[in-house]
């Protein structure tokens, strides 16, 4: 993939990025996000607290979260190379991913070169790209990075993007509300930089975005993991 990228930005330019990112990944009316960025910032957003009271704790490896009973929790894992996992139809499920400060950039370390300084920049480079707005590798690099790192939302017809800060947490957050159920992917970082990544998916409908901030205003790192 990265010298076909090169060869089209040697031969072609931005023209034939942009072509290459919309056959091989998908068009705009095919997945909006990637022609989306975040459009509003929340500050500490109101929380629910009369749902989180009948919240369940769940503690797996390095995360513990509280999240509605009707809800299957899984943990997921990312070894060296992050591919885009598919998941299964089971109904309200919220997946649960943890990675350890600096771990993006690890990933990728010539990113260093461009700037950035952490992972909640990387986000807020990923998050922010569009595939419209590519002019040279870095833009079409995020954008790929973009569509590997959002899982499905659903029909999209009304996909939001959001920056928040919520207490000690900040973050990146995408959600999608449709007619056949609501898909919420949160992108956390607390203030020591560890990462998490919570997808609710909502087939019953149930969640809405103060509901959800309750639930990311509970993910924390388990003592001691």
């Amino acid at each position: 993939m990265i010298l076909a990228l090169v060869f089209a930005f040697e031969f072609g330019g931005p023209a034939i990025l942009k072509s290459y990112i919309e056959i091989g990944i998908g068009r705009c009316e095919k997945l909006p996000i990637l022609c989306k960025a975040p459009e509003e910032k929340w500050v500490d957003p109101a929380l629910d607290m009369r749902a989180l009271s009948n919240f369940v704790t769940y503690s797996l490896d390095e995360i513990t979260i509280e999240v509605p009973r009707i809800f299957t929790v899984i943990k997921e894992h990312m070894r060296k190379a992050y591919y885009k996992k598919k998941h299964k139809d089971k109904g309200d499920v919220i997946y649960l991913l943890y990675q350890k400060p600096g771990f993006f950039l690890n990933l990728f370390p010539k990113l260093k070169k461009k700037g950035l300084t952490d992972d909640y920049e990387f986000f807020n480079r990923t998050m922010s790209a569009q595939t419209f707005q590519i002019q040279n590798m870095t833009d079409t690099f995020f954008v790929i990075m973009k569509s590997i790192f959002v899982p499905n939302l659903g029909e999209q017809k009304n996909v939001r993007m959001i920056i928040f800060q919520s207490g000690d947490k900040k973050g990146f957050l995408n959600y999608s509300l449709g007619d056949t159920g609501n898909y919420f992917d949160c992108n956390v970082f607390n203030a020591q930089q560890d990462f998490f990544k919570i997808y609710i998916v909502d087939k019953s409908m149930t969640l809405d975005l103060n509901k959800v901030f309750t639930i990311i205003s509970t993910v924390r790192k388990t003592p001691g993991s």
